[in-house]
């Protein structure tokens, strides 16, 4: 699943799971710790997972080779 669209499912699981932390926390004192703190967290890995995936995906910088012969790096430029 080497697209955009594992994205949009990984967030559709995200949000599936934060509803399910909404409804199916424990009730007492500290429900409103227990959900803000599981549906922070569920928010902030799928975050890092989904900037890391996407800068995979799509790079900004094209990687450069240095093992090439200049006849052989034409596309390439040296820095």
């Amino acid at each position: 699943m080497a697209n955009g669209a594992a994205v949009v499912y990984i967030l559709l699981a995200v949000v599936g799971l934060s509803l399910a932390t909404w409804f199916l926390t424990p009730k007492g004192d500290n429900q409103t710790v227990w959900r803000s703190s599981i549906i922070l967290t569920l928010a902030m890995c799928y975050l890092m997972w989904a900037i890391t995936y996407l800068s995979q995906l799509h790079p900004l910088i094209q990687p450069m080779r240095s093992d090439l012969r200049p006849e052989f790096a034409e596309g390439y430029s040296e820095h």
